[in-house]
């Protein structure tokens, strides 16, 4: 009963907060907040699965997040059918040549004993085959880059709804999970996390500079949304009427036709930004709600129950004859993919795929913040870890303008002291961000919201 207390309370007032940006902003940065903590509680929860849950470090959440991303453009993007017809043949061949690849070099492992002499054919074996994929796909590949590269040079994507790819960004952070998880989670944690933090790096460059296949750093811009477009609304009958019913007391009180209109045509546009977003944070409630829900009832189930077991004490684990290494693969693959369906709803609301904004350090120790701000094995903590976090990283930086011009009210525009502190104002969020991590480890050290263990009843 506590423990839902605390969870009650801790949301409202982060809901009062949001409605405070409302009130004293506007009610489009209001809703944005939301939607990008929404966002990033998604990613949060991802982390904590594997974090919480089982004790893995996953420092590769921005490959997953780009992954989730890139899902986005092969997904919705039309395809380019004249870069198809210039490459796309040399790009299928490519695939079915590292597909064979994988599929010879497992053959080799299964068929044929430890050996430097099974080591030699499968070094050869890939000597050969990453000649052989060069020689077809880089003249491909430099074919589809060249066409009208201003707007195009790339394969484009499948043209099929947006909200598809949130499921296929998990998908492909799933698969790249297994072979990382394949080829890592046999590391120890600290090795763990230099080599994750690392690959998160070898897949953003990837997506960075492929631009036959993600245009690179060109972006993707213009991407389709799950919500109606502001100027369709605006130009929408049913939506006009809608706004000045709402506001009529307000356009009754002028009588001129023209004024009336102009105030009505600016209603109009504000109200569109907000019912957009409001679309949004729908769809992405409904996202957190449902992923809630599920990690919820695997936390408390017999399988959640063999994680945290497994977490404490691997000896222990062993002995009672569980597979470590194969539930540490799983639950690495669950929470990657809970990434990647992030990454993919980052960019649905972006309406843009801009691989140079992925920085592995900055944003995967921003989500790691709130996982362990929120209390790390509490899904409740991760929610609001994201929430809290990402609120602090974007109001840090009016509320310390605010703060500014109070204290300095009596000094001059040209004041060397004001000047310095209204140039530092970007940076502020840093140092909120430390105090708050100061305080937290100091009167919190287990999170907002710390894990809670539920014993069973004999």
């Amino acid at each position: 009963m506590r423990e839902n207390k605390e969870v009650i309370i801790s949301f409202l007032i982060m809901g009062l907060l949001i409605i405070s940006v409302g009130l004293f902003q506007s009610w489009a940065i209001a809703l944005s907040i939301l939607n990008l903590c929404l966002i990033s509680s998604v990613m949060a929860i991802g982390v904590n699965i594997s974090w919480g849950y089982a004790g893995i470090i996953n420092f590769g959440v921005m490959g997953f997040i780009a992954l989730g991303g890139l899902a986005a453009v092969v997904i919705s993007e039309e395809p380019i059918y004249e870069a198809w017809s210039a490459g796309g043949l040399g790009i299928l061949i490519s695939i079915a040549l590292i597909t064979l690849l994988v599929f010879l070099v497992r053959l080799i492992l299964k068929k044929l004993a430890k050996s430097n002499k099974r080591n030699i054919l499968i070094s050869l074996l890939i000597i050969f085959f990453i000649f052989l994929i060069r020689k077809i796909a880089g003249p491909s590949m430099e074919a589809i880059e060249s066409i009208n590269p201003a707007t195009q040079g790339f394969l484009g994507g499948l043209g099929l709804p947006i909200i598809l790819s949130w499921f296929v960004g998990g998908i492909f952070a799933a698969l790249v999970a297994f072979v990382v998880g394949k080829i890592a989670l046999g590391l120890r944690s600290d090795y763990l996390a230099i080599a994750t933090l690392l690959i998160s790096g070898i897949i953003i460059t990837f997506v960075k500079h492929e631009d036959w296949l993600s245009r690179g750093v060109k972006n993707v811009i213009g991407m389709k949304r799950p919500a109606p477009y502001e100027i369709d609304l605006q130009e929408s009958d049913w939506f006009i009427n809608l706004v000045a019913g709402i506001n009529s007391s307000k356009l009754n009180l002028i009588s001129d036709i023209t004024e009336k209109n102009q105030l009505l045509r600016d209603l109009v546009i504000s109200a569109s930004s907000v019912f957009v977003k409001l679309c949004f944070a729908g769809l992405f409630s409904v996202v957190v709600i449902t992923l809630l829900i599920l990690a919820q009832k695997a936390l408390y189930s017999p399988w959640g129950r063999m994680m945290r077991a497994i977490r404490d004490n691997e000896e222990a684990a062993q002995a009672m004859g569980k597979n470590v290494v194969k539930q540490h693969l799983y639950i690495f693959i669950i929470g990657s993919s809970i990434i990647g369906l992030g990454g993919a709803m980052l960019v649905t609301y972006d309406g843009l795929f801009t691989p140079v904004s992925y920085q592995p350090l900055r944003y995967t120790f921003l989500i790691w913040i709130m996982v362990l701000v929120g209390g790390s094995g509490n899904n409740y903590g991760s929610i609001l870890g994201g929430f809290l976090i990402w609120f602090i990283w974007i109001e840090a930086a009016p509320v310390a303008m605010f703060l500014i011009n109070i204290f300095t009210f009596n000094l001059n525009e040209t004041h060397e002291l004001k000047k310095h502190l209204i140039e530092g104002v970007p940076y502020f969020r840093y140092t909120m961000m430390g105090i708050g991590l100061l305080f937290l480890m100091r009167y919190k050290p287990k999170g907002l919201l710390p894990e809670k263990i539920k014993l069973l009843k004999s």
